[in-house]
C-alpha cells in the first residue's frame, strides 16, 4: 500500500476558501484547523458530566460487541483532562458510502497524532446520527455491475418518519439483500468469511444503528474508536440540561445563525441551510414522526403544519420529564455535541464545514466557542489493474479522478473511427436531401397526398441511413469491446458522478483486501492540509 497526495479541483468556494484558510471565511470560525493547544486551554475552563457519559457509552457499546479498546478509552473519559475527536454520519447500511470510514480512519488518525502533541488523552468518538429518520438516505448501496454502478435497495417499508435508531430491522429482508450484495462479488479467499461476518453482525442487531455499529467495530477493532447513537433514549436524558438552556436561547441562537448566514450569502458563498429567525432547531417526537418545531407571533413552538403547538413552559417541562421527544436538527446537533464531549476537534466533511461557518453565533449564544473544524480526509482507493490500465492508455491519475475518463474514451474511439462514421453518415444524408428535393417539388406540384409522400420517402432513406449507421459503430463497438470496457471501468472506478468515496461502498475492497484492509489506513499519518489522497492496494 502506498499514499500520495493529491489536489481536488474543488468547485465550493467557501470550501477552497476555508482550506486556504482566507480571513473572509475563518472570520466564522473562533479557531484555525490547527489550533489545539489554544482549544485544549479553553476546555479546562469547561465541566462535563463525565460520569453520566461513561455510563451511557458503556451501555450502548456493551449492546454493539464493541472491542476491549473502546471500552478502555470510555473508562479515560473519566479523566478531567481528557478531550475527544470526533464526527459523524449516518448509520448506512455496510457502512453506507466510503466517506463514512474516512471519516472515521480521520477521526482515529488525528486522535492519535494529537495525543502524542498534547500529552493528554484524546478519544476518537464517532457519533452515529440515529435521530435521522430519513431512511430512503440509508436504504441502499451501489456495487459495480460489469462497468456501471448499480443501486440495490433493500425492500423493507418504512411507512412514518421514525428515527433509525428507532427502526427495527427486518431480518429476513435484510439478510436476503446481503446475500444479493454478496453475489455481486468475485470470489476471493475473503468472501466468505466477510458473509459469515455481516450475517453474524445482523443476527446480533435489532435495530439499523446497531447492524451498522457493529460492522464498524469488525473493521476498527483495536483503534480505540467509540461510537455514540444520538438517537438513543440514554443520550437524551443526559442531554436534559442541555435542551433547557437551547429552548430558553432560541432567539439568539436562531437570529445569530441567521444574520450570519445573510451576511456570507451577500459576500457569494452559498451554504445548503434554509434558516429563518423564528426557527426552532429542535424536533418534537409524536407518535413516531419528528415535527420539526418553529416560534410563532404568540411565542408559541409550532409545527410547520400545526401538528403540535406548545407554550414555552410546556416545551421546558418536556425537556426536563421526557427528553426522549426531543432531537436536534442541523443547527443544535453541533451545540449539543459540544455540550456533552470534551471536543478538541469536529472532523467535518465539505457539507458539514459549510454549514458550520454561520454557527459561531450559536455557539457563543450559550457561552461558548466553536471546536476547530478540521475537513475529514478523502481517498481514492485505486486496485493494481486500474492502475496498469492507467498506464496502458497513459492517462494521468489526476486526470481521471478529476475530470473522468469520458473525453478521453471519446477521443480514443473517435481516432479509431477513419473516416468518422458520423461524419460520413451527416454528408450522405445532406446529398440525399439536396438529389431527392427535386422529386418533392415535383410531388407537392401534382397534389398535397403525393406531397407527403414524397417527405415520407425522404424520411425512410434518411432512417435507413440511420440504421446503418448504427449498426457500423455498433460492430466497431464489438471490436473495440475489451478497450471500451477498460476505459469504463476506470470511470466506475475513479469518478463515478464524482468523487469515488460518495458513491462506493468499502465492501468490494474488504472482499479483496481483508477485514484489516482499512484499519491499516489509521496507523498511517495523512495530513488534513491535503485536499485528497491516492491509495494504491
Amino acid at each position: 500500500m502506498r499514499i500520495e497526495p493529491l489536489h481536488i479541483k474543488n468547485k465550493n468556494t467557501l470550501i477552497r476558501d476555508y482550506r486556504d484558510q482566507q480571513p473572509a471565511i475563518m472570520q466564522n470560525f473562533d479557531y484555525g484547523i490547527t489550533d489545539y493547544q489554544d482549544r485544549l486551554a479553553e476546555l479546562t475552563a469547561r465541566t462535563y458530566k463525565r460520569q453520566q457519559l461513561v455510563e451511557v457509552l458503556i451501555t450502548l457499546n456493551k449492546g454493539w460487541n464493541a472491542p476491549s479498546a473502546t471500552f478502555e478509552n470510555i473508562e479515560r473519559l473519566k479523566s478531567e483532562n481528557s478531550v475527544v475527536v470526533i464526527g459523524g454520519q449516518q448509520a448506512g447500511l455496510l457502512t453506507g458510502p466510503l466517506y463514512s470510514i474516512n471519516k472515521v480512519i480521520s477521526i482515529v488518525q488525528l486522535a492519535k497524532q494529537q495525543e502524542e502533541l498534547l500529552g493528554v488523552p484524546v478519544i476518537p468518538v464517532f457519533w452515529v446520527a440515529g435521530e435521522d429518520h430519513d431512511f430512503e438516505e440509508i436504504n441502499h448501496t451501489y456495487m459495480l455491475n460489469q462497468t456501471t454502478m448499480k443501486k440495490f435497495k433493500v425492500q423493507q417499508r418504512v411507512l412514518d418518519k421514525r428515527s433509525v435508531s428507532s427502526i427495527e430491522l427486518d431480518k429476513a429482508t435484510v439478510s436476503e439483500w446481503v446475500d444479493r450484495i454478496i453475489s455481486q462479488l468475485p470470489e476471493t479467499a475473503y468472501t466468505t468469511d466477510l458473509h459469515q461476518i455481516i450475517q453474524q453482525c445482523l443476527e446480533q442487531s435489532i435495530t439499523y444503528v446497531d447492524f451498522f455499529a457493529q460492522l464498524i467495530y469488525q473493521l476498527f477493532p483495536d483503534t480505540g474508536l467509540v461510537l455514540m447513537d444520538s438517537g438513543a433514549e440514554q443520550i437524551r436524558k443526559l442531554e436534559r440540561d442541555y435542551f433547557i438552556e437551547m429552548i430558553q436561547k432560541q432567539r439568539e441562537i436562531s437570529t445569530g445563525v441567521a444574520n450570519a448566514y445573510e451576511t456570507l450569502a451577500q459576500a457569494g458563498y452559498n451554504i445548503p441551510l434554509d434558516v429563518t429567525k423564528q426557527d426552532g432547531n429542535l424536533f418534537y417526537h409524536k407518535d413516531f414522526e419528528r415535527i420539526l418545531l418553529s416560534k410563532n407571533a404568540q411565542g408559541h413552538w409550532v409545527g410547520k403544519q400545526n401538528e403540535v403547538i406548545l407554550t414555552e413552559q410546556e416545551l421546558l417541562d418536556i425537556a426536563m420529564q421526557t427528553p426522549e421527544k426531543l432531537s436536534n436538527n442541523v443547527v443544535t446537533r453541533p451545540l449539543m455535541q459540544d455540550l456533552v464531549f470534551p471536543t478538541l476537534a469536529f472532523i467535518g466533511g465539505p457539507g458539514e464545514i459549510s454549514y458550520w461557518s454561520v454557527l459561531k453565533p450559536a455557539f457563543h449564544a450559550l457561552g461558548i466557542k466553536m471546536p476547530p473544524v478540521v475537513p475529514r480526509l478523502s481517498f481514492t482507493y485505486v486496485e493494481p489493474q486500474l492502475e496498469k490500465t492507467l498506464n496502458l492508455y497513459d492517462i494521468s491519475i489526476q486526470e481521471a479522478i478529476n475530470n473522468g475518463v469520458q473525453a478521453v474514451r471519446d477521443q480514443w474511439f473517435k481516432e479509431k473511427i477513419n473516416p468518422s462514421v458520423e461524419e460520413t453518415a451527416s454528408e450522405i444524408k445532406q446529398l440525399i436531401e439536396k438529389a431527392h428535393e427535386p422529386l418533392r417539388m415535383i410531388a407537392k406540384g401534382i397534389r398535397a397526398d403525393i406531397g407527403d409522400l414524397a417527405d415520407k420517402n425522404l424520411e425512410y432513406l434518411l432512417r435507413d441511413v440511420a440504421f446503418l449507421e448504427k449498426r457500423i459503430m455498433k460492430a466497431l463497438e464489438e471490436r473495440y469491446e475489451k478497450e471500451l470496457t477498460d476505459f469504463n471501468l476506470l470511470e466506475a472506478s475513479l469518478h463515478p458522478e464524482g468523487l469515488q468515496e460518495r458513491i462506493w461502498n468499502p465492501l468490494p475492497f474488504i472482499n479483496r483486501h481483508g477485514l484489516e484492509c482499512f484499519v491499516k489506513m489509521t496507523t498511517e499519518y495523512c495530513s488534513v492540509e491535503q485536499d485528497h489522497y491516492i491509495v494504491y492496494f
